[in-house]
């Protein structure tokens, strides 16, 4: 396939908004593709390259290449130099990357450039591309859109399925089945305003505890357990605990899914950071399991001995896990029939609060486990923690946002009168808001930099965000997580903004 094929298809889906016309595209692309071709294809289409980042920046992109006159340039020999790209180190690297891009553009015309530029970047932006790929697959091969999700739950991402649905058509999703050592995409939750609007929307339901670990999936055979992230990395070398915890179980066969926390000697969970240093700690880990132990938590049963559970409802799901783990190895929970039993869900929520946990999850006890899919029929509820900071500087944005101001320095004050950086964000910006930024704060500019400008800190930002994390980058010795902006808030003076103590007071497991 040509790579002017897929950036003109990526560039349609784009530029509509409706999920009929997404799907019609990208089941035109999927019958004109080859079987090779879509383990390209699907992740180029959702803006990732199969190789991560290459470690190439602005200072090579930005050099004009005079583009190719007709297209000609493939998808895979796209890959291929892509792939030599990535591969580049040592002495020299710099100007055999800028050559090895020079290579790559001259052999692409106008439109495809432009969409390489979109890929090393990160900057193509298409909106719900997998469910529009998915029905468009579909569509393309005849196959029934309820069995192709479901392969693509079971397969773990849809690259797979396409690759045996166009190879073989609709009798090759009879390949994709649970299996208990081969990991799942997991059910994630959409969000509700409250608990009360949770229970109105789901009516019979259980509220769980909401933990700030890392999700994961058990899988044991026999002796074998198995571990899994939601990106379905195994992990299993670098939790020994959890694997004796399996182990200790009475099945002999299952499919668990839960979390992985750590506790602090008061019983009160270690910060989120700290959890997952541990889990991301590949090197000596039994020290490591000795300094941060963590221990699984469960909240769900996938398979049980030989049978799948997937679409069983899950109060009966709920009831294997019981049969398997101990109370103390599951969340949390409290029932809610329906309305009258809010008061006592939203009891629930507080005390989970002051527990140290983040939230909840509201769950319709009828709902089968929707795997790899945000289901309505989970409802996450957390409160939304909410900053008013200084804007002290801004960097330059990249790819479309090129010669705008983006991404926000953020400061709260200090005891003394000053102010300290809590973070950065650039994430809840429109074009709009972006055109108006950089004009402001090019007003109140008093540095300029290759990178941004420094500004008065004149500005107030409401900024939400999930939660603190230690860093010993910023003076305060903490950052935000997860930073977004809410509103600039030119009612308020810096004098108002939010200072470092009453942010610290909110997060005392995390001071630093």
């Amino acid at each position: 396939m040509l790579l002017a094929r897929l950036a003109q298809v990526s560039r349609e889906v784009a530029a509509t908004s409706a999920r009929s016309r997404k799907t019609a595209l990208l089941a035109e692309l999927f019958r004109e593709a080859d079987a090779d071709d879509v383990p390209l294809v699907i992740p180029y289409l959702a803006g990732r390259l199969p190789q991560g980042r290459l470690g190439v920046g602005w200072k090579v992109l930005g050099r004009p290449v005079a583009p190719a006159a007709t297209p000609s340039l493939t998808v895979r020999e796209a890959d291929a130099l892509l792939t030599g790209l990535g591969a580049v180190s040592g002495p020299g690297s710099q100007a055999e990357r800028a050559r090895m891009v020079g290579e790559l553009m001259g052999a692409a015309t106008e439109d495809e450039q432009r969409f390489l530029l979109g890929l090393l970047t990160g900057e193509v932006r298409q909106g719900a591309l997998e469910a529009a790929a998915v029905e468009g697959l579909a569509a393309a091969t005849d196959a029934p859109a309820a069995d192709v999700r479901r392969a693509v739950m079971l397969a773990g991402s849809l690259q797979p399925v396409a690759q045996a649905l166009l190879a073989d058509g609709p009798a090759a999703l009879e390949r994709f089945r649970l299996t208990v050592g081969r990991p799942v995409l997991p059910m994630l939750a959409h969000s509700a305003s409250s608990v009360a609007e949770a229970v109105e929307k789901l009516g019979a339901c259980v509220v769980e505890e909401k933990l700030d670990g890392i999700r994961v999936q058990v899988h044991r055979d026999g002796e074998d357990v198995r571990i899994h992230t939601r990106t379905l990395d195994d992990i299993t070398d670098r939790l020994p605990e959890v694997v004796a915890a399996a182990l200790e179980l009475p099945g002999e066969r299952f499919v668990l899914d839960g979390e992985v926390i750590s506790f602090g000697e008061d019983g009160r969970p270690r910060s989120f950071q700290e959890t997952a240093g541990r889990v991301g700690s590949r090197l000596d880990v039994a020290t490591a399991a000795g300094a941060v132990p963590v221990s699984p938590v469960f909240f769900d049963a996938l398979s049980v001995g030989d049978r799948d559970l997937l679409d069983l409802p899950f109060v009966e799901r709920h009831a294997e896990l019981a049969r398997l783990a101990p109370e103390e190895m599951r969340v949390r929970r409290t029932l809610a029939a329906g309305p009258e039993d809010v008061p006592a869900a939203e009891g629930f929520l507080a005390q989970t609060l002051e527990r140290g946990h983040e939230g909840v999850v509201v769950k319709a006890l009828d709902a089968p486990y929707s795997a790899g899919r945000r289901g309505a029929s989970w409802l996450k509820v957390k409160p939304v923690h909410t900053l008013d900071l200084v804007v002290l500087a801004a960097e330059w944005g990249h790819g479309r946002r090129t010669g705008k101001l983006s991404n926000l320095h953020l400061g709260a004050r200090t005891g003394d009168g000053g102010l300290a950086m809590l973070g950065k964000t650039f994430k809840g910006m429109t074009d709009a808001l972006l055109a108006w930024q950089t004009g402001r704060l090019g007003e109140l500019a008093v540095e300029e930099h290759p990178w941004g400008v420094t500004v008065r800190p004149e500005l107030v930002v409401e900024i939400a965000y999930d939660g603190l994390q230690r860093s010993t980058r910023y003076p305060a010795g903490v950052t935000l997580r997860f930073a977004r902006l809410v509103r600039y808030r030119e009612d308020k003076r810096p004098e108002e903004a939010d200072t470092v103590e009453t942010v610290l007071a909110a997060h005392p497991q995390v001071r630093p």
